[in-house]
């Protein structure tokens, strides 16, 4: 009998179309670049991609709603075109950039607001019946890495992500629509960023499925100094990943896909007697 490795978390492989994300910002911001760059990391494991077309590393500017489609529907579309038929998540806060990108192809809707950017964010992902992430942020991109502050990190996140949680389910939207993120450097300090992930089984106690990402994040660096090029966190990365995992995350958002299946894999099979 061959040996079957047990279940792990998911794994979404990140494509930012952007000219200022921290770590692949101007990489992949053609579509025909982001499209290859999005097959390679479905041919790596990821078994869904993200599509960002706006930058939320902190102080990042925002960026029109045109300019913002213009950039991640063309690569919905060539992915499906290209034959990708796993889940496309698309990385926005603004309603309407959500509405294209269903229409093109998605089918999750990652929103780093938890639907309060616009009066028409839950009803328009009600009228979509598309999942939605919803993720926890102190403050906006611009300011929110100034001075954040918690007297208990976990308890405030995890409270204001069930209470958003319900929020969004009495409007009309399936529970089982439904995925938290703890927004790990997203109004946090490292320490904030540690606790939340230690404690992540206390936000997956809602029931919900937990969304995790810490992929290159400066979290990071401030542990390990030397590692001030993003590119140069992949220890660390896969280190919060499987701490993550183990605290029941069920999805793993990632820049290195390969990397990331594997340990998770390995994670997951040490949990195995008897293997071959």
């Amino acid at each position: 009998m061959s040996f079957r490795p047990p279940q792990r978390p998911r794994v979404m492989g990140i494509v930012n179309v952007t000219p200022d994300s921290f770590s692949d910002g101007g990489r992949n911001d053609t579509v025909q670049a982001a499209v290859a760059h999005g097959l390679r990391l479905a041919e790596q494991g990821a078994d869904i991609l993200d599509i960002g077309g706006e930058s939320t590393r902190p102080g990042a500017t925002p960026v029109d709603v045109d300019t913002e489609i213009a950039r991640t529907a063309p690569v919905i579309a060539g992915l499906r075109d290209a034959g990708w038929s796993g889940a496309i998540s698309i990385d926005t806060m603004k309603p309407t950039v959500a509405r294209i990108a269903m229409a093109a192809g998605a089918n999750i809707w990652n929103d780093v607001t938890a639907l309060s950017f616009a009066p028409d964010s839950v009803a328009t992902a009600i009228a979509l019946q598309c999942d939605v992430v919803l993720m926890h942020m102190q403050g906006r991109p611009q300011t929110m890495q100034d001075a954040p502050h918690y007297d208990d990190v976990v308890a405030e996140v995890a409270d204001w992500l069930a209470v958003r949680a319900g929020e969004v389910m009495a409007a009309g939207l399936a529970p089982d629509r439904l995925w938290l993120d703890p927004g790990i450097g997203f109004g946090k300090t490292a320490a904030h960023n540690l606790a939340l992930t230690r404690n992540l089984h206390r936000l997956a106690a809602t029931g919900l499925p937990i969304l995790y990402g810490a992929s290159r994040k400066r979290t990071i660096q401030s542990i390990d100094p030397t590692a001030t090029d993003a590119a140069d966190r992949l220890g660390g990365s896969l280190a919060l990943a499987l701490e993550a995992a183990r605290n029941g995350a069920a999805v793993i958002r990632v820049h290195d896909v390969r990397e990331t299946v594997q340990a998770l894999k390995v994670q997951a099979a040490m949990a195995i007697d008897g293997l071959p």
